[in-house]
C-alpha cells in the first residue's frame, strides 16, 4: 500500500519515425500483461512531438526500461525525468484555425470542394471556421468551412 503514495515522474520514450502510436498500444498490451507488475499511469502521443511518446509510471528508470525491451518500434528511455511544464503544452489542444491568417492560400481538404485551393478572408477563432474564396471561380463567393477542413499552402498576404 506504500506504492499508492509515491509521485509519479514523467519518461521521454524514443520511438521509430511514425510508430508513437503503436508505441502506445503495445506498451498498454505490455502492462497489462499478466507477467509484468509495472504500472504505468498514462501514456501521451503528442502530434507536435515526432519520434516520442511520454510514459507517466511512479516506477524507476531501471523498470521503464526493462519495459521498454518488450515493447516493438521502442528504442531507448532517456535518461531523467521530464517535468510537467515541460510537456504541459503538450496536454492543451491548440485551436484549429491557429497559424491561418487573412490572405492566407489554403486547399480544402474535406467536403465538397475538397482538391481546390483557396484565399482565407475572414478567420473566426471562437467558432474555429474560416471563410475563403475559391482561387479559380469565376465569381468570388465565399464560402466558410471548419478549420481543420483546410491544409495551409502559402502564407503570403493577398494583395487586394
Amino acid at each position: 500500500m506504500e506504492n499508492e503514495h509515491r509521485l509519479t515522474r514523467i519518461f521521454a520514450v524514443k520511438t521509430t519515425n511514425r510508430a508513437e502510436r503503436s508505441v502506445a498500444d503495445n506498451i498498454d498490451k505490455a502492462v497489462r500483461d499478466a507477467d509484468n507488475d509495472i504500472r504505468v499511469m498514462s501514456v501521451i502521443v503528442p502530434d507536435e512531438l515526432k519520434g516520442y511518446v511520454l510514459v507517466e509510471t511512479d516506477e524507476p528508470l531501471a523498470r521503464v526500461q526493462e519495459l521498454m525491451e518488450h515493447v516493438p518500434s521502442a528504442r531507448t528511455v532517456l535518461p531523467g525525468v521530464t517535468s510537467l511544464e515541460e510537456v504541459g503544452h503538450y496536454l492543451v489542444p491548440k485551436p484549429a484555425v491557429s497559424g491561418i491568417d487573412e490572405g492566407t492560400i489554403v486547399e480544402l481538404i474535406n467536403g465538397p470542394f475538397k482538391g481546390e485551393k483557396a484565399v482565407v478572408k475572414r478567420v473566426d477563432a471562437s467558432k474555429e471556421e474560416i471563410t475563403v474564396e475559391l482561387y479559380e471561380s469565376v465569381l468570388p463567393i465565399p464560402i466558410t468551412v471548419r478549420g481543420d477542413h483546410v491544409r495551409v499552402i502559402d502564407r503570403r498576404e493577398d494583395d487586394s
